[in-house]
């Protein structure tokens, strides 16, 4: 049987394994090359833009769910798509997670005192050009949360039991810009989770429960 179906997904549980396999080593890079390694020189060579997302975790009786939106389809850059909330890393912010939390108060208010950060992922490079400093923070389960809507258009929590299991883990591909692109998604329920964020969520489940 999967060690990650026999895994317990209690706030107990899920600190001890951040505390013993999380392990940020800076300059380490993943990203959408991972799964297309012929891509990694060309994202690698992309203009990159320093961004910052974070990672929401939350216990819900007794079981740690992830937040995750669904970006405004007015927007400029991955309208209309499932992401954590984040954004670029400015030059006054004190550093990715000073950003994460900044980025996560202006997107679905939550305030920077209700998220404890216990760690980060290694930086994940996109074939668009960014690199992503993901940050993992433990949510109070009473904070209070609401989706702006000039940049989400909903807020959901997917439970972590059902992200950190491979079986929901599907393999899939598309052309972009000329070449062919693999990328993983976890579709649940009416959401289609894909592409960077279930990139960066795999990350998630090879760092802790592989």
């Amino acid at each position: 049987m999967s060690k990650t179906l026999t895994a317990e997904f209690t706030l107990d549980a899920l600190r001890d394994r951040l505390s013993q396999r999380l392990n940020y080593i800076h300059g380490e890079q993943i990203g959408d090359f991972t799964q297309n390694p012929d891509l990694r020189k060309w994202v690698m060579s992309r203009a990159v833009k320093e961004a910052a997302i974070l990672m929401p975790l939350v216990e819900r009786e007794g079981e740690m769910s992830l937040l995750l939106t669904k970006r405004a389809d007015k927007l400029s850059s991955h309208s209309g798509q499932i992401a954590f909330p984040g954004g670029k890393i400015d030059a006054d912010d004190a550093g990715p997670e000073a950003a994460a939390l900044r980025e996560a108060h202006e997107e679905v208010g939550l305030a920077t005192d209700q998220v404890e950060i216990l760690g980060r992922l290694p930086d994940y490079y996109t074939g668009s050009g960014y690199k992503i400093a993901p940050i993992i923070g433990i949510m109070n389960a009473d904070a209070v949360v609401e989706a702006n809507p000039d940049e989400v258009d909903y807020i959901f929590e997917v439970p972590l039991s059902f992200l950190m299991n491979p079986d929901n883990h599907i393999r899939g591909s598309r052309i972009f810009e000329g070449r062919e692109r693999h990328f993983f998604e976890m579709p649940f329920e009416e959401h289609h989770i894909w592409g960077i964020t279930a990139g960066m969520i795999r990350v998630l489940y090879d760092r802790l429960y592989k």
